[in-house]
């Protein structure tokens, strides 16, 4: 059982760096778009939260058991479709985000919704487009993990003589 909540927490870990790294760049490119029109932006805490609530979702998702009803479909099945459930978990950390914000400035649930319509409905969509894109890569690297094996795929990434264990060949002549 420890060994089970190690590689659980590992697998926290690792999926929080990537996302915190994607959500830093993502805040990166909004500050300096909004700076060309002299705008401030400086919501980098809200990057490393986000990440760390959609880490615990992925793993939640995981738990569920989600998209394993396509464990025996072609890998883009599974890729596309963990892809578009979580960019909507996306959508709805996106409304949660500005509800909570309208209740921390006084305007209440109402409010913080009003103000996601009247100005934020484009930005989330864009949010939501790009996450969309950016998790096909990052779920057909986990299904590819998956059917290779655990461990396999970064052995193919980051070590020479992963072809030999992976048993993959990486020559083309063979």
């Amino acid at each position: 059982m420890e060994v089970q909540s190690c590689q659980r927490n590992d697998r926290i870990l690792h999926h929080l760096h990537i996302l915190a790294v994607f959500f830093g760049l993502f805040t990166w490119y909004r500050r300096l778009i909004l700076a060309e029109y002299q705008i401030s932006y400086f919501h980098y805490g809200a990057s490393v939260i986000q990440a760390l609530v959609l880490a615990k979702i992925i793993m939640v998702g995981r738990a569920l058991r989600l998209g394993l009803r396509f464990k025996h479909r072609p890998l883009i099945l599974p890729t596309i479709y963990k892809s578009v459930v979580f960019t909507m978990f996306v959508g709805i950390c996106g409304v949660a985000e500005s509800t909570i914000i309208g209740l921390l400035h006084g305007k209440g649930v109402a409010g913080g919704i009003e103000e996601l319509l009247s100005s934020g409905k484009d930005e989330l969509l864009a949010r939501c487009l790009v996450m969309f894109v950016a998790f096909i890569p990052f779920f057909a690297f986990e299904e590819l993990e998956r059917v290779l094996g655990e461990g396999k795929l970064g052995n193919l990434f980051f070590r020479r003589q992963a072809d030999t264990k992976s048993g993959l060949s990486t020559d083309e002549n063979t």
